[in-house]
């Protein structure tokens, strides 16, 4: 028993739909799809991906796996031609929220935009009372037209105040 020299058209449907079905389904249902018996499907997509018993298809599959990377091939080219079309015809569509998503996206993959996160942890406790100051001289400016005519004055007495007041009701219980 020799090696075929050509696919069966079976086997073309398998690799066919082992590579366009990558990810959706596994080896043995493409099997099943491509016309393998149900009982023998997962030893037959095996043993079509084996390449000692099927170096033709195990070689097609390879060939068709690179033309789909080369089609679907993601570049910056690609990409940003891709995005641009989309916010044209969301543009088109008027649906404008949309097409600055889109334009959005071509910034951010040109590099544009710059997405910076800062997460602070700690305490009001472990401020000196200069930092706590400072921190509320800010809020309060930050806040003024919030706070209706309260002086800073006024409640850096209050803030100052209220510890006291705490801790002479916690010494009373």
């Amino acid at each position: 028993m020799g090696v075929p020299k050509k696919l069966t058209e079976q086997q073309i449907k398998f690799a066919n739909l082992l590579i366009s079905e990558q990810g959706r389904k596994n080896a043995t249902q493409c099997a099943i799809e491509a016309g393998y018996a149900k009982d023998s499907a997962r030893q037959a997509a095996s043993k079509l991906q084996n390449p000692k018993m099927y170096p033709l298809v195990v070689q097609y599959i390879g060939e068709i796996r690179e033309e789909w990377q080369k089609q679907y091939e993601v570049t910056f080219g690609n990409h940003i031609s891709e995005l641009g079309k989309l916010r044209d015809e969301a543009r088109d569509k008027k649906a404008w929220s949309a097409a600055v998503n889109a334009e959005v996206a071509r910034g951010k993959a040109a590099g544009l935009y710059i997405e910076q996160k800062i997460i602070r942890t700690g305490k009001l406790e472990d401020l000196s009372t200069e930092e706590l100051e400072s921190r509320m001289k800010q809020i309060i400016d930050d806040y003024s037209p919030i706070l209706e005519g309260v002086e800073y004055e006024e409640l850096i007495d209050k803030v100052r105040q209220e510890p006291k007041e705490d801790q002479e009701l916690s010494d009373q219980s």
